[in-house]
């Protein structure tokens, strides 16, 4: 079964915030608000944090912007996981992703069901990797950010968690592109 291993130290990751909307602004972002809040209380670093339009090329620019940056560990975006016309975050993702993590979107579903029933189909949340960083695509509710942060991401994020998490492989995401 899963736990922290306490003779382990904490590492904090550098974790980058975008937030897809085209309506809302920094004083409206009640999603972005909620992972920068859990971010920072489980100890973690915040990198960067913006808002960006419905747009798939602006969106997946950004991301690859973040990726290329060293200082960026972890991007998690918020909105546009939805099933209407505007809502391209995912595919904005997949453009960026050299691997798919197709688990986190399964246990991210298992997680919202037992929260809004089968309501939770209409979410398409995913994570994935590109040039040594971590991106995972959040639905824009609050009580979606929250769900995923506090039943997923805190957990593989934590160094201390067993029996694996994210934080130990991380420097061996990009090992693809290492000369041999």
């Amino acid at each position: 079964m899963s736990r922290i291993d306490e003779t382990k130290d904490f590492i904090p990751v550098r974790i980058a915030v975008l937030t897809v909307s085209d309506t809302r602004d920094l004083s409206q972002d009640k999603s972005g608000d909620t992972l920068v809040a859990r971010i920072t209380a489980a100890g973690h670093q915040l990198a960067q944090r913006h808002i960006l339009p419905d747009e798939r090329d602006l969106i997946a620019d950004q991301l690859r912007d973040w990726c290329a940056d060293p200082g960026i560990d972890v991007i998690v975006s918020t909105g546009g996981t939805g099933l209407t016309g505007r809502d391209v975050t995912v595919e904005a993702h997949r453009d960026v992703y050299e691997k798919e993590i197709d688990a986190f979107g399964t246990i991210f579903t298992i997680v919202s069901m037992q929260k809004i029933g089968t309501s939770a189909v209409q979410s398409r949340a995913t994570g994935g990797v590109a040039n040594g960083t971590y991106l995972f695509a959040l639905p824009g509710s609050p009580g979606a950010c929250k769900d995923a942060w506090d039943e997923i991401l805190e957990k593989q994020l934590d160094y201390r968690h067993r029996p694996c998490n994210f934080v130990e492989i991380m420097p061996r995401l990009d090992e693809h592109q290492r000369r041999k």
